[in-house]
């Protein structure tokens, strides 16, 4: 078990529930103080992220020019963002404490403060991209984010056509990717003149994903295709050609440019994978980070301790089952790993054999959904479809991932899974990961939210990522533990506990690398040799935690505290697993410091 006592967190993530005594009076109307200027602010960087309008489906009356642009990459951009968290700081701590608040009032509150005072911090850091939210990171663009991975993916699944001004409006996004290449590759090169380098390895990875993308002719990219078939089904003609000109123009000469400034800077690359020591204020932006996504002020040799406690209560309980099932040569890793070879449990390395893997994976989130009602008492209105990562992206991106409807909900919410190797994804693994990023998991919990509504907007819209992911964590034992799926599944259940060791392994890998001087291929040899991924997985998610430091502990700590607080409430006469799971979701994503006074005190 972990001690209470290590996972206690930031002061200012709880302060808005505690009881008040700023050194400034609330304002006489808080409530209605507090929610303008939060939507105020909210509204602004809406206004500042197309992207982002676009996503919660707010680029319509009013913003409906914001479905025409993409985002201000530029360096004065970002300088003008870190001076405006800087300011949202002061003022927010001008505003004063929760004298005159409602319950609600006081939630939106604490919310409020860990988020702006994080921002204020990351703010300090003259490189990468530090403000916080789900794109936070020392290197501006890597194999996991930048414009040349973004932006196409985004013009493919989420820009909407619905008529020739969304046809014409795709065209205007285009022709901005190119301009937003460039102003990244500026600050590729400004960032690397301070000494922030991506290492040996990430600088390959990513001038092989850029270079993947500008071999493509433009006929044969997703975007292109996507932007043709919707058109031509309401009659427009012409845009596919039109797109490919811009392509072939505009985008591809910008992407030409920035694959020669990763290459000029390859030769002063290194192979350490961790910021600590490498980089500018290393400890302190390693710090920043792990805060920003575990929304805890646990340090690096905390979660590193958590993480080998739960590495050997999870491997021994893997090693009962398999011992239970005749495996018993071997390490738990050895064993794993065997299992992860057997054919049986393979789908085929082909075009059929990856789309019957996805179809399985709907049918599977289809039969669930009747059965959630036992366990819940609300539930979404919008469905979730189950898609294949994009193989132009698929090398560097992660396992899987989930992109939430937009607050209209005219559009699904989306699982996607990257099908780079079938290996990679064990037949016994795969509905663990289904139940974590569909339902129960990401899809319950951020299209609820966005749902809610008595949440006002900048609530429903955003999320922390230690509550989002510790939430689908636990989703995964809801189906395994509550709705009993792998009752008469063994290696099921093994699949099950085999994403805990992972998430588990992470705590151990990331803080390793990033604290404690391991090297890439020793955190690698780590996880293959827990058994919690064979080793071509082993590889992409160590690189991912090479270019996103911090994020990779935010699943088990936010798990962690999760199924705490509910073996604190089971405890108490007369608990309600319904009652309880709508009291965590019902405020929506929230620090892990606000659930927890959420839930003891209400």
């Amino acid at each position: 078990m972990i001690d209470r006592r290590r996972l206690l967190v930031t002061a200012a993530a709880g302060a808005g529930l505690a009881a008040s005594g700023a050194a400034f009076a609330a304002p006489r109307n808080a409530d209605a103080e507090l929610d303008a200027m939060l939507q105020a602010w909210f509204d602004q960087d809406v206004d500042r992220s197309p992207e982002q309008a676009t996503n919660l489906g707010l680029d319509r009356g009013a913003r409906a020019g914001l479905s025409s642009q993409l985002s201000d990459r530029s360096e004065s951009a970002w300088r003008d963002e870190r001076a405006r968290a800087a300011e949202r700081w002061r003022v927010f701590q001008a505003f004063g404490g929760t004298d005159g608040l409602s319950e609600a009032g006081k939630v939106n509150h604490a919310v409020a403060a860990f988020r702006t005072e994080t921002a204020a911090t990351g703010a300090q850091f003259d490189y990468g991209s530090t403000l916080g939210g789900g794109r936070m990171g020392p290197y501006l663009v890597s194999q996991l984010n930048g414009a040349y991975f973004t932006v196409p993916d985004f013009l493919d699944t989420q820009h909407r056509v619905e008529d020739r001004d969304g046809a014409e409006a795709f065209l205007a996004r285009l022709s901005a990717f190119a301009p937003s290449l460039d102003a990244e590759t500026q600050r590729i090169q400004a960032d690397a003149g301070k000494g922030v380098i991506p290492p040996d390895f990430v600088l390959d990875l990513t001038t092989g994903q850029l270079n993947a993308l500008a071999r493509q002719t433009p006929a044969d990219m997703a975007m292109v295709r996507t932007l043709e078939r919707k058109a031509a089904a309401l009659g427009l003609s012409g845009y596919g050609d039109r797109a490919a000109r811009i392509v072939e123009a505009d985008v591809k000469p910008a992407l030409a440019r920035q694959i020669a400034a990763f290459e000029t800077l390859r030769p002063k690359a290194v192979h350490d994978a961790g910021v600590t020591r490498r980089l500018p204020d290393g400890e302190a932006f390693y710090a920043h980070a792990l805060k920003n996504w575990t929304t805890t002020t646990l340090t690096a040799e905390e979660i590193h301790a958590i993480g080998l406690e739960q590495v050997a209560a999870i491997s021994a309980e893997i090693d009962t089952i398999l011992k239970a099932q005749g495996m018993t040569q071997g390490t738990v890793g050895e064993r794993v790993d065997a299992l992860n070879k057997d054919p049986a449990q393979l789908w085929p390395e082909t075009e059929e054999g990856k789309a019957e893997l996805i179809a399985s994976l709907n049918r599977q989130v289809a039969a669930l959904q009747p059965r959630l009602p036992q366990v819940f008492g609300r539930l979404p209105t919008a469905p979730v479809e189950v898609r294949r990562v994009p193989p132009a992206i698929e090398a560097g991106a992660p396992g899987g991932y989930y992109q939430g409807p937009p607050l209209d909900g005219s559009r699904p919410g989306a699982y996607y899974i990257n099908l780079r190797e079938t290996a990679n994804w064990p037949k016994f693994s795969l509905p663990t990961l289904t139940y974590h990023e569909a339902t129960p998991g990401h899809h319950l919990q951020v299209a609820l939210q966005r749902e809610t509504a008595t949440l006002p907007q900048y609530r429903r819209a955003n999320g922390f990522s230690a509550y989002n992911e510790g939430w689908a964590l636990y989703a995964e034992a809801v189906a395994a533990d509550d709705l009993h799926v792998y009752e008469n599944d063994p290696l099921g259940r093994v699949g099950f506990l085999l994403s805990y060791l992972f998430r588990a392994v992470r705590l151990v890998v990331d803080t390793g690398m990033h604290a404690k001087g391991w090297s890439r291929e020793q955190a690698v040899a780590y996880m293959v040799a827990s058994g919690a991924k064979p080793v071509g997985a082993a590889n992409s998610e160590i690189n991912r935690y090479a270019s996103m430091p911090g994020q990779a502990c935010a699943y088990k700590v936010g798990h962690t505290v999760i199924a705490r607080l509910r073996a604190e409430q089971n405890a108490k006469p007369g608990f309600d697993l319904r009652a309880f799971h709508d009291k965590v979701l019902v405020n929506g994503s929230v620090p892990l410091a606000v659930l927890e006074q959420l839930i003891r005190e209400g």
